[in-house]
């Protein structure tokens, strides 16, 4: 049997004048999304099979056909551009689902005149399908007539390319369990729509009463999946089976936004350098806001007014704002790409969701269907958009009602291209605190930084892309305030408090003082700081406190090594493993591991074996359903269940030179008989490769269990690390991701502080160090705590290591054991964080 590739001759199936594809206007097809292929302007009004075949589908709208060829590649011809809002008006099919046909065999016959006034382009797309062929285009630009030839396919033989589960039409139905923790907000929402381009099967998300087109952003950010959300994927087509097994594999791995658990809370440079000026009491001209982005400012207020100018509804004819529309679509696509492609890589993260929703076909489909019932360009687009922005402010998830404000961002850019206005800049006078109703992303992005020192906002939430954005650029931000804050006048004094919530409205000119003050003290310090990050840090009286870094990347341990950190205490491994189809081999993983040894020039690092199940599923490990999967098959419990995939990072660890550089600590052990199970791993590796001794082999303490009988781990550990996040909802019995809680999740809880007392009593025992490695290591109020109840070793992000550094070397361990004493009798955590500030006060005496 014929085994190897065979061609296929494409005919054009119409009269008319060929155009490449990139030249169609429509971003699906110029950017190749569906395929291979070239487009032609028709001068026939008849379609005709370019080959012979079957008909695999034909659409409702009887626009567009998809034909099986008999080398097993799917062809789509897609007669015009937007033809799909005619419904069926103006075409007459001649064929049926199914039905075999020959070259030449008249297959759509529609009304060129009558599609030519609707649709935005008569321009035809002739796309391959089949990713696996190669298509060459033979046809030169320019005039042909039907039957002449278009293209030449080159494919797999026939029997190679049909799978044996090819059918004309499959309908397929998944269930899959959300795992991100924000579930599916705009950038899940742009990728599950990009895995969705090579293929051709109508998808539809299920999330209890709602639905969702897969195609569409906006559509899925309104299905309001959440976190654990249990959502029904269908599929119908010819390659149905295949977008299922791509979106349950994208979705399954978590696509990268699972690994939050122990992330150290994000401090700007002047949350601690030092402590903040006692907040004024409560009184007429003190406003409280939700903390967007910490830090301190002191400023003038400018009222920010946005564009609330009257649209016209009444626009020209369809063909003209059809065309005025796309071309604002593109020009505020050129730019977003043009600040995404110089931003941060949080502004690239964030606008690369909004030029996926620019993209959205459910807003396009809406904005053009105005357009034709006769309503301008900007009516059409501002009306289609402020109906999604309805529709995500009615669901419960605050984060998805967030995403409200990334269209109404949308809105105004696209609107002010098409009435041809430049950015209008800020005439704004020395350090300005900005007042606005809400402020939009673009918006924070074009400020000028020099004279713009925080903002304030009445409406807005703390995980909304605004904050996410002032957190990166460190400037302070109070959001959700409510009215009262747009009744400040312009040019009020401000004085910003960002860390404790306050916004002080023409304060005294005594306090304006001293906040001055406290921010020039916090920029000397942190100069000082950045100066001495690399000098060992020694308590004033004497005692060794390691600072390292947690690394989540190559990039991270550089960081680490600029800012001073004096080892690495967690390196997540799981950016090696989520978010592909498969395991990383041994060679990959060890090639990082050394790069990131290299990287921090000889200090330790400990790396922890996977820490996967829970909130971090992957695609290519069998899960069962769990009912509390926090509590279930996770950790160091799921790696014993795949030993192969244990003993192939145990022996990348192993490989990475020079020998005992890098340690390896095992996540979620809460019984001895889990290390000592991975230690004989680890020793067979050893001896099987001829090694002198074993890299140490530690244990992270995160659940109750562990922290109580902490002495009879460390018997069989070389070291131990706490890890707070999880110690601290297990100990609290409160879920971090349950936001209506999230305020009594606070690692210095008398109870949580007295676990992490018991694992340095047990470690002494031994002689066993003990380090931090969640997000209470970085938090200035839990340091001193820490270092006073045994800690030896903090690990935290990079940017906060050399004031780290500086705030131990200022303490003595002497007076931390005290305070941690003390903090132990407290009732709860906000009593801990008074009796430290307290502390702070007197050591500053």
């Amino acid at each position: 049997m014929t085994s190897g590739p065979v061609s296929l001759t494409l005919c054009a199936p119409l009269d008319g004048v060929v155009i490449p594809l990139g030249k169609v206007p429509d971003p699906v097809f110029a950017a190749g999304m569906m395929g291979e292929g070239l487009a032609i302007q028709p001068l026939s009004d008849t379609l005709l099979a370019p080959c012979d075949g079957a008909v695999m589908t034909l659409h409702a709208a009887c626009h567009a056909i998809t034909l099986r060829t008999d080398v097993g590649v799917d062809v789509l011809i897609h007669i015009g551009i937007e033809t799909v809002a005619l419904n069926g008006d103006g075409f007459t099919l001649h064929v049926r689902e199914g039905q075999r046909v020959t070259i030449g065999t008249p297959l759509i016959t529609f009304a060129l005149d009558r599609v030519a006034q609707a649709a935005r382009s008569l321009a035809t797309p002739i796309i391959v399908m089949d990713g696996a062929s190669r298509t060459i285009v033979v046809c030169p630009v320019g005039r042909v007539r039907a039957g002449d030839a278009l293209m030449t396919i080159e494919a797999a033989h026939p029997q190679e390319a049909r799978r044996s589960d090819d059918r004309p039409n499959d309908r397929l139905s998944r269930t899959v369990t959300i795992p991100m923790r924000h579930g599916i907000h705009a950038r899940p929402a742009a990728r599950i729509s990009a895995a969705l381009r090579p293929f051709t099967a109508r998808v539809t998300f299920h999330n209890g009463a709602r639905a969702a087109d897969g195609r569409s952003t906006v559509a899925l950010l309104a299905l309001g999946a959440s976190f654990a959300d249990v959502v029904r994927i269908e599929a119908e087509g010819p390659d149905a089976a295949g977008a299922l097994d791509a979106l349950c594999d994208l979705i399954g791995g978590g696509m990268g936004e699972t690994e939050l658990r122990d992330a150290a809370p994000h401090a700007s440079s002047d949350s601690i350098e030092a402590e903040s000026p006692p907040v004024a009491e409560l009184r007429p001209g003190v406003l409280r806001g939700v903390r967007a982005s910490p830090g301190l400012a002191v400023g003038v207020a400018h009222r920010l007014e946005q564009d609330d100018r009257a649209i016209e509804e009444k626009g020209g004819s369809v063909a003209e704002e059809q065309a005025f529309l796309a071309d604002a679509l593109s020009k505020t696509r050129e730019r977003i790409s043009s600040l995404a492609a110089k931003g941060s890589d949080t502004q690239c993260a964030i606008l690369t969701a909004h030029l996926a929703m620019l993209d959205d076909p459910a807003l396009l489909d809406s904005a053009r269907r105005l357009i034709s019932a006769g309503f301008s360009a900007g009516y059409a687009w501002h009306k289609g958009l402020a109906e999604q922005a309805a529709m995500l402010a009615e669901l419960d998830d605050p984060r998805a009602r967030e995403r409200a404000a990334d269209l109404s961002d949308l809105d105004r850019q696209v609107r002010r291209e098409l009435a041809r206005e430049t950015s209008r800049e800020l005439s704004l006078d020395g350090d300005t605190i900005l007042i606005a109703d809400d402020l939009l992303p673009s918006q924070l992005i074009e400020l000028d930084l020099s004279r713009v020192v925080g903002f304030c906002s009445e409406r807005g939430g703390p995980t909304s892309h605004v904050a996410i954005l002032a957190a990166g650029m460190g400037l302070p931000a109070l959001v959700a305030m409510g009215r009262p804050v747009l009744e400040v006048a312009n040019g009020t004094p401000l004085i910003l408090d960002a860390d404790a919530g306050c916004l002080e409205i023409d304060p005294p000119a005594a306090r304006v003082a001293e906040v001055t003050n406290a921010i020039a003290e916090r920029r000397c310090n942190r100069a000082i700081a950045l100066r001495d990050a690399q000098i060992p840090c020694i308590t004033a009286d004497g005692r060794r406190i390691e600072i390292f870094a947690n690394l989540g990347s190559v990039a991270d341990a550089e960081q680490a090594a600029r800012h001073g950190a004096e080892g690495a205490g967690l390196v997540r491994t799981e950016f090696l493993f989520l978010d592909r189809q498969c395991a990383p081999d041994q060679e990959e993983q060890r090639a990082v591991y050394q790069e990131m040894a290299e990287a921090l020039n000889g200090r330790p690092i400990i790396a922890r074996l996977l820490d996967i199940g829970g909130d971090k599923p992957v695609a290519y490990l069998a899960a069962t359903h769990e009912d509390n999967p926090m509590l279930g098959v996770r950790g160091i419990r799921l790696a014993l269940q795949h030993p192969e995939l244990l003993e192939c990072q145990l022996r990348a660890m192993a490989a990475v030179r020079p020998a005992g550089q890098l340690r390896i600590m095992i996540p979620m052990v809460s019984a001895v008989d889990e290390i000592r199970q991975v230690r004989a791993v680890l020793k067979r590796i050893v001896d099987e490769a001829g090694m002198p001794e074993a890299p140490q082999l530690g244990i992270m303490i995160e659940t109750p269990a562990a922290a109580a009988t902490a002495a009879v781990l460390a018997a069989e550990a070389d070291f131990l690390s706490i890890g707070t996040n999880d110690l601290t909802q297990y100990v609290l019995a409160i879920d971090r991701g349950n936001a209506s809680l999230a305020g009594r999740v606070d690692p210095l809880h008398p109870a949580v502080l007295r676990m992490i007392g018991l694992t340095c009593e047990g470690a002494a025992r031994y002689g066993r160090p003990v380090g931090v490695c969640g997000g209470a290591a970085g938090d200035p109020d839990a340091a001193p705590l820490l270092i006073g109840l045994g800690v030896t070793e903090l690990s935290m992000v990079p940017a906060v290591i050399p004031e780290m550094k500086a705030r131990v070397r200022g303490m003595a361990y002497a007076a931390a054991r005290t305070l941690a004493e003390a903090a132990l009798l407290c009732a709860d955590a906000e009593e801990v964080r008074a009796v430290v500030r307290a502390f702070e006060r007197d050591v500053r005496a």
